[in-house]
Parts: C-alpha cells; sequence; structure tokens
C-alpha cells in the first residue's frame, strides 16, 4: 500500500478521475445518496491516495481552516468496497492528522463523522461535538481533535 498526500494542482488527471469516480460509486451510489459530489472545495485541498498498485482504493481531502469547518478539517473518507475490513482506515486518518498538526502546525481538527463511526473515530482522539443529526438521511454527529501540547 502507498499513501501519497497532493495538493489539488498535483493530482494527475487519471488520479482526479479515479478520486471522483470513487467517491461518487461510494456515496452517491452504494449510500443511494443523490447530492452534489463536487462541492468546490477540491481545489482549495490536499487529497491523500491510497494506492494499491495502480488502482486508488483509499482516499480522503485535508480542508485547510475555514473552509467547512472554522478548523481544519478531515472529510470525504472512503475506501473501496473490495479493501474494506482490512485495516486501512487508521493509517489513513493518522497520515491525515500527522499531515495538519505538523505541515499546517493547526491544533484543531473537525469532521463531520457518520454515527455509526464514531468509536473508531474516537480511537483516534476525537470527540463528538454535536448531537446526531442527519445529513442526506444518513446520522452523523460532529467530532473534534485536539492536540495535546506536550512539545
Amino acid at each position: 500500500m502507498q499513501w501519497e498526500i497532493k495538493a489539488f494542482e498535483q493530482l494527475s488527471l487519471q488520479e482526479l478521475y479515479s478520486a471522483l469516480t470513487l467517491r461518487t460509486d461510494v456515496f452517491v451510489v452504494e449510500q443511494a445518496c443523490p447530492y452534489p459530489e463536487l462541492d468546490g472545495k477540491d481545489p482549495c485541498c490536499h487529497h491523500l491516495l491510497g494506492m494499491d498498485g495502480e488502482e486508488l482504493v483509499a482516499y480522503l481531502r485535508i480542508l485547510p481552516a475555514g473552509q467547512s469547518y472554522e478548523e481544519a478539517s478531515i472529510g470525504r473518507v472512503v475506501i473501496k468496497s473490495s479493501h474494506r475490513g482490512k485495516g486501512l482506515g487508521r493509517p489513513m486518518m493518522e497520515r491525515a492528522i500527522q499531515y495538519i498538526t505538523t505541515e499546517w502546525n493547526e491544533k484543531k481538527i473537525k469532521i463531520g463523522a457518520q454515527a455509526h463511526l464514531e468509536k473508531f473515530y474516537k480511537s483516534l482522539g476525537f470527540e463528538p461535538v454535536s448531537e446526531v443529526y442527519l445529513e442526506d438521511d444518513i446520522p452523523h454527529l460532529d467530532m473534534l481533535y485536539q492536540c495535546s501540547d506536550e512539545s
């Protein structure tokens, strides 16, 4: 498994196409949520690509503070159905958290998590900061990660 974080303008056309295909396949088709997947935020984001050989099988985007929330954020976290249950979610999220806290020097990260993944995100250090709400008919909750000042 190869992991790489790229700014939007560093993505090849094939990488962008693969990311948008994976996101659409899961968030629109699999989850049966007709919504505008292309929301205009991708150009200001960094994109974490998880490649199994030549195939994109894991992806998320890293959003700067002020884009979705006041804090930096992680979104569009997705793993291809053929690669779920193989332990890819944790290293993918850990890389994103490390990037935000070291490269961007951000102390807080906010996410809009699907409620059934609350335990997973808590295991990474995120804490709920909202009640459960529906987004595209899927239960979500906002969660916040705060860096400890141990440096």
